[in-house]
């Protein structure tokens, strides 16, 4: 059965007016007509800072941390309709007799009463919680209002002058090894003066002496050994902090300890003896570790080269959990545990146990999917099986058998009405970097690996033709910093060769030379490189970036054996493919400008740039930049973009454009994302972008790049909700072409043609994308 376009839309439409019913139907119950007499729903707490001497925008920020103390929380609510206690008033007092009601009982939320809040208890709470902070004098009162059986309860705070530090003084005994420690570092204490006193930063002030002492061997020391004295006795709201070490801290911490002994258990179960089990069959490896492995079921070298610590060494916070995270990382453990005992043979010395509990050797793992497109509807299942320490050395080994079917449910049902794929990927990871010069770790911190892919896959595209294709890759990737990733494939092949082309697709690739161009036999070889710079995680961040770099090269020390020369008439083929010969560089830039709590500003600058020489006059199709769809360019379809000023070619039924394809890419992209409630969110955006041939085609006037390609970018913008379900974001957009790049020029803005009253105009400009994740 073929569906059309428009009927696609509309049941894609569903989803969103589905929620918008749902929340229609809740907001028209009452969140207070199970309450008894006397009762009173509270639905919120307020906190007002009164001070003549903090700035607006500190108010603000106050009041937030001051709020978020409250206690109990008000019900949950979405945009502004506390649903969990509707579905708990639905559900009613008779849950027990009706499944749905006891459904509904099950998901909702009982009322938060006014009863429930204990006015004296939140006004302690928010004087501490400003004592904390330096406003030693600080007062709060409170007050109720409760209109039509719902209270608010305003807090009103009076913080008065914050207290500062005016000195910092280390009280420690600068004759023992300890007291020489900690002075060592008290220049990069975070107790600084002028700053306001905080209860948060002497804390973290402790943990930086216990972090900088255990680098230093003082395994048994803890932060509660550090006592920050201060006083306040100063009329200037300035305080005095002296920080020394407690006296009843135990001599044991006082002292360094070394490393003495190292066992290592790789093949470790638990038993009701606990941890320690018994060390009799150890054998020493490098003067170093001991290991307990009859079945030897891991080799040595490999788990030696990821122990940071040897016997004599001081015992190092750095390199104990740099093992841990190295051990973890070779993904052949279920559970890394480990244990450090006062050694019975040296005084100040420590025996290490590391407890390597092992992954099952085999999994099998089977992924059902299904896909829903603008075009395409249908179904994938990946079956993958791997194979764990496969050569004794924390290898990986894995194979992927694939196989899906898609059906098209708009478009040239001839040509594209459905088409099914299958194939097979191995691959084979190595926790190291396999070189001719040695053991290589571009970085102690992280594991570096070198990978074999290869892969195979058959697509039939039903009455248009068949691809077999195969791709094998060699390489390495590693891990600069928790920014920096780099991934390099000195080897990449892709081998891609059409069978079966049907008449009715040589006819209209006759017509439209683009699907020629589709199911041109393609191979490629060369190195990839690709850079990838992110500090997203770093959520505290104002300003947050990522950015990945990718410099792809093929057929170059071919050519220069072959002498190709596309342009002599010099082509050379292997494999009965013409090699392609090119350099392409591309970069994908994102920007993250954090507006508040709840909002952001996320743009995206993406560009991809080729050179195709010798035995190519273009890129290979698979290599080809495209703009358009849900995650670029929103306004416009998938790949329906371009070349420059070319127009998408509709084939026979007028519903199915040909892929625009190009050699260089610009894209301009540029979002607001807010908080609506709860996990609804929301998203106002404008997209820009295009792509261009790198050399004049006869069949594509308009296509080659020029100096002009600014005014042949294409623009749309529009909005849309996205629901954040934690371990899931789906996303709806709704979107416009603000700008058509295959117009004439003059015409190319479209804001006078906009008409949402028209349903022709919103069939040819409106589009809905319902997709999952962010676009960038």
């Amino acid at each position: 059965m073929k569906m059309r376009k428009g009927v696609i839309m509309r049941a894609k439409l569903k989803f969103a007016i589905g929620i918008l019913t749902l929340t229609t139907i809740i907001a028209s119950c009452s969140s207070t007509k199970n309450l008894k007499e006397g009762e009173s729903l509270y639905v919120k707490g307020n906190v007002i800072i009164d001070s003549d001497t903090i700035s607006k925008e500190n108010k603000e920020k106050l009041s937030t941390y001051l709020q978020s103390s409250l206690m109990p929380k008000p019900n949950k609510r979405l945009a502004g309709v506390p649903f969990k206690l509707y579905f708990n008033n639905m559900a009613g007092d008779s849950a027990n007799k009706n499944m749905i009601k006891r459904f509904f009982k099950k998901i909702g939320e009982e009322p938060v009463l006014l009863s429930d809040v204990n006015r004296e208890y939140n006004e302690n709470l928010l004087r501490n919680r400003m004592e904390n902070i330096g406003f030693f004098n600080a007062e709060v009162r409170s007050d109720t209002l409760v209109e039509e059986k719902k209270a608010t309860i305003n807090y009103t705070a009076k913080p008065n002058l914050i207290y500062r530090i005016q000195s910092v003084k280390f009280d420690i005994d600068s004759t023992s090894q300890l007291g020489r420690d900690i002075l060592s570092s008290s220049d990069k204490s975070l107790l600084q003066i002028g700053k306001n006193y905080s209860l948060d930063v002497i804390l973290n002030e402790r943990d930086r002496i216990d972090n900088d002492l255990k680098n230093k061997g003082y395994y048994y020391f803890s932060p509660d050994y550090i006592l920050v004295e201060v006083d306040s006795s100063h009329r200037n709201n300035r305080v005095d902090m002296y920080v020394t070490v407690k006296k009843e801290t135990p001599a044991q911490a006082k002292i360094p300890s070394k490393i003495n002994k190292i066992y290592i258990f790789p093949n470790y179960t638990e038993t009701s003896s606990g941890y320690q089990r018994s060390t009799r069959n150890a054998e020493l490896f490098d003067s170093s570790y001991y290991f307990i492995d009859r079945r030897r079921t891991f080799r040595k070298p490999v788990i030696a080269n990821h122990i940071f610590f040897k016997p004599g060494d001081v015992y190092n916070r750095t390199a104990h959990n740099q093992t841990i995270s190295h051990l973890v990382n070779l993904n052949s453990w279920k559970f890394v545990k480990n244990n450090f005992v006062d050694s019975k043979e040296v005084p100040n010395a420590l025996d290490v146990y590391y407890y390597l509990t092992p992954l099952p050797k085999k999994s099998l793992r089977v992924e059902l999917l299904g896909k829903m497109a603008s075009v395409y509807n249908g179904t994938e299942v990946n079956v993958n099986w791997t194979l764990r320490n496969a050569f004794k050395g924390a290898e990986q080994l894995s194979f992927n058998v694939f196989g899906g079917y898609e059906t098209q449910t708009g478009g040239n049902a001839d040509l594209n009405s459905s088409y099914y794929r299958y194939g097979m990927e191995a691959t084979v990871t190595f926790p190291r970097i396999l070189s001719p010069f040695g053991h290589i770790n571009p970085s102690r911190r992280f594991i570096p690996k070198t990978y074999v892919k290869g892969r195979y896959e058959f697509l039939n595209r039903r009455k248009a033709y068949t691809l077999n294709s195969i791709a094998l890759d060699y390489g390495y990737i590693w891990q600069e910093s928790e920014e920096k990733q780099h991934d390099l494939a000195l080897l990449e092949i892709t081998y891609v060769q059409p069978k079966g082309i049907s008449e009715t697709y040589q006819k209209q690739m006759d017509t439209i030379p683009a699907l020629r161009h589709a199911i041109d036999p393609q191979f490629t070889i060369g190195p990839n490189y690709n850079f990838t710079f992110q500090n997203t995680m770093k959520q505290h961040l104002k300003n947050t970036f990522y950015f990945k770099g990718n410099l792809d090269l093929s057929g170059n020390i071919l050519g220069l054996i072959k002498g190709a020369d596309f342009n002599k008439g010099k082509t050379f083929k292997l494999f009965d493919a013409y090699f392609s010969q090119y350099i392409k560089i591309s970069g994908d830039g994102r920007h993250y400008l954090k507006l508040s709590e709840n909002s952001q500003l996320a743009s995206r600058v993406s560009l991809g740039l080729s050179y195709s020489y010798g035995n190519s006059r273009s890129l290979p199709y698979l290599k080809q930049y495209y703009v358009g769809g849900p995650n670029s360019i929103r306004a416009f379809g998938a790949r329906a973009i371009g070349p420059g000023t070319l127009a998408p070619e509709k084939l026979s039924n007028g519903l199915f454009y040909a892929d625009q394809t190009g050699d260089i890419k610009l894209e301009l992209n540029t979002e607001y994302r807010a908080k609506l409630a709860g996990f609804v969110h929301w998203a106002a955006f404008i997209d820009a972008g295009n792509v261009w041939l790198q050399r004049e085609d006869v069949n594509k006037p308009g296509a080659k790049f020029s100096k002009n390609f600014l005014n042949e970018l294409a623009v749309g913008g529009g909005a849309g909700l996205r629901f954040d379900f934690t371990f899931l974001i789906v996303r709806t957009d709704f979107s416009i072409p603000f700008r058509i790049p295959y117009l004439p020029k003059g015409e190319r803005w479209v804001f006078k043609d906009i008409d949402f009253g028209s349903s022709k105009w919103r069939k040819d400009n409106l589009m809905f994308n319902l997709a999952i994740g962010y676009p960038f």
